[in-house]
């Protein structure tokens, strides 16, 4: 003989998301005993997939608060009653998983401790070692400030040993030219001597 809840199609809805949630809390049962054996990064990534797969059964539970609805009253009464069993398994399943991923101790392994004053020496022995990461940084820093200008003040003494060059050779260039105007002088003195003395000659 036919299940009516088999029959009826708001309580075939049911049936269905309630094979689905069955298969949801399985999976969410199998992540939550793989959390208990890991810690640290990979604690962390596995507590987040289980509160995925957490919100996907709240989605399921609510989809099936909403289609008992529709089951005929002779028949809702069972499946109220499974459905209270789902809410009381998955609130066990969420509150496990806020347990397991409240354990600090476990989500950080030995950078964490329950000892204040343990916490305080890894506190202070951070900040030493971001005050010397940052000291070295400043010094990096004032290094490379250091080799730029170096790097400019050699690429200025080059242009001006360049510039030195160039007024040198314009000098020194300038000088044989008035040594050559000097030697036109000369030979035009001496010419119009020559001249001045065939004057007197011929008068």
């Amino acid at each position: 003989m036919a299940n009516p809840l088999d029959t009826d199609a708001g309580s075939e809805l049911f049936s269905s998301y309630e094979a689905e949630l069955k298969l949801v809390q399985a999976d969410l049962n199998q992540k939550l005993d793989q959390i208990t054996e890991l810690s640290g990064e990979p604690r962390k990534s596995a507590v987040r997939l289980a509160e995925r797969t957490l919100d996907e059964a709240n989605e399921l539970l609510g989809q099936m608060r909403i289609e008992k609805q529709n089951i005929p009253s002779a028949t809702r009464s069972k499946v109220n009653q499974r459905f209270r069993n789902y809410e009381t398994d998955i609130d066990a399943q969420k509150r496990k998983l806020k347990t397991l991923a409240d354990d600090r101790k476990a989500l950080f392994g030995n950078r964490y401790s329950d000892n204040p004053e343990g916490q305080d020496q890894q506190l202070e022995q951070r900040q030493q070692l971001l005050s010397g990461t940052e000291r070295l940084d400043r010094s990096s820093q004032r290094l490379r400030e250091s080799q730029r200008v170096a790097n400019e003040t050699e690429g200025i003494g080059r242009d001006t040993l360049a510039d030195l060059q160039i007024q040198r050779e314009t000098i020194q260039h300038t000088r044989m030219n008035l040594l050559e105007s000097e030697g036109y002088v000369d030979k035009s003195v001496k010419t119009l001597r020559g001249m001045a003395q065939w004057l007197r000659i011929g008068l």
